[in-house]
């Protein structure tokens, strides 16, 4: 395989980003295992520091180079490996989209578990690597859920198989999840097995609106559904200004999906009409709707294809607190009117706890924000990680917030792993 130049002049943004980093000067792109594995194994001997690209919607997600000297697309290395439709599972190559693979699974009637931003463009690979989810993280959980075994190629050049291909088979799994969320900081995944599900016979989105005066009744409404026998796939809530962007409705708005068989659906948007705190306005989108709506959804976050233009500055914040805490953080942005003109987008998993807060504003009152989100999600014991980021920024802002207690076994995994730095150095936690 040939490994070639980037252009500057030509180069996309996939492979050449000035903006958000993490590029490189020459270009591998591998179709097998071998080809990455040889890649991996020259970069290693010759002291050369490798950076990891798929669908590249994620440069923006930490990193403080742009100066790797190989970028590795795994973007021609893509494809389903196999598919038991008896075992319900799927194993793919790591340049394939969520869309993809999500479109091969329906024709049995079954899916992947994962509801990432940007599907048409986000890969398997990168999605796995960042441990990524969306609003329904609350019923399937996040990709580290959603894994039976990988295969990884190492620094080195080496092989290794991790887990197994069946939902019964865990030897091994504490070990996939080494790799789940890493980053590529400790191997390049070149496949993933995973567990399917269903697609689910009926589908629905109820919708809450909710004036600010009764976030109170809120707040109780959920705990009632959290005690109650229903189950719903997400309890997203919005604050004001998405809503107003969405439905022209300057209220919260709690989205609660319900997905399984028809008759439950029906008896659940029964409970909840029947429950609802009086005075709130309800509105339910049947499956067609509820499909569409959560499509657009998954597309309201900037990333580094999209976010491309010059002018205000785009951040999106990954909020991790107790999950009654979602609303805590949502009345954080009311404390920043003498930062600065700013728009400040917000979305919490009440069932989940995680938060993803979408900032455009000049660049000083952007970084005082994030400040401001980071110490309250502190202050609460959580945390709050930078998404996206142009690199110029992150240089400036510790975009993980400080390091946990145990930092020093992260350490201590990366040398083993990668004594000598060479893949994607500086993109995780710590400068790892």
């Amino acid at each position: 395989m040939e490994i070639r130049d980037i252009p500057q002049s030509t180069a996309s943004p996939v492979l050449k980003d000035e903006k958000f980093g993490n590029s490189g000067a020459e270009l591998a792109e591998p179709t097998s295992e071998e080809e990455i594995a040889n890649v991996l194994r020259r970069a290693n001997e010759e002291g050369k520091k490798v950076a990891i690209v798929s669908g590249g919607t994620k440069r923006g997600y930490g990193g403080l180079k742009n100066d790797y000297d190989i970028l590795l697309s795994l973007s021609q290395y893509k494809g389903i490996v196999e598919h038991t439709a008896g075992d319900m599972t799927v194993t793919v190559r790591p340049g394939t989209t969520i869309k993809e693979l999500q479109q091969f699974l329906s024709d049995f009637g079954q899916m992947v578990s994962l509801d990432p931003a940007w599907p048409e463009q986000a890969t398997i690979g990168g999605i796995i690597a960042a441990n990524e989810s969306g609003p329904k993280r609350m019923k399937y959980g996040s990709a580290r859920d959603q894994v039976i075994g990988l295969r990884v190629a190492y620094p080195d050049g080496t092989i290794i198989r991790t887990g197994g291909k069946v939902v019964k088979n865990v030897a091994g799994y504490d070990m996939n999840k080494l790799f789940i969320g890493a980053m590529g900081t400790l191997g390049v995944i070149t496949e993933i097995t995973m567990k399917l599900r269903p697609v689910p016979k009926a589908e629905s989105l109820v919708k809450l609106f909710v004036p600010k005066e009764q976030l109170q009744a809120l707040k109780e409404f959920i705990v009632k559904i959290q005690d109650s026998m229903i189950e719903p796939a997400s309890l997203e809530v919005l604050n004001p200004a998405l809503s107003e962007k969405l439905f022209n409705r300057e209220v919260y708005t709690l989205l609660v999906s319900f997905e399984d068989v028809e008759n439950s659906v029906r008896y659940q948007e029964q409970w909840m009409e029947d429950h609802v705190p009086a005075g709130l306005s309800v509105a339910i989108f049947g499956r067609d709707k509820a499909k569409e709506f959560w499509k657009d959804f998954a597309n309201l976050a900037p990333n580094s294809l999209t976010d491309q233009e010059s002018g205000s500055t785009k951040a999106v914040l990954k909020i991790g607190t107790k999950n009654m805490d979602v609303l805590a953080m949502m009345a954080v942005e009311e404390t920043m009117s003498d930062i600065g003109q700013l728009d400040i987008e917000i979305h919490g998993g009440l069932g989940h706890g995680i938060t993803t807060v979408i900032i455009t504003g000049e660049e000083y009152p952007v970084q005082q924000t994030i400040q401001h989100f980071r110490a309250e999600a502190e202050s609460k014991k959580g945390y709050a990680v930078v998404k996206h980021l142009p690199v110029k920024l992150r240089k400036e802002i510790d975009v993980w917030g400080k390091k946990p207690a145990y930092f020093f076994l992260l350490e201590g995994i990366k040398k083993t792993n990668d004594p000598n730095n060479t893949l994607n150095y500086q993109r995780f936690l710590g400068g790892i």
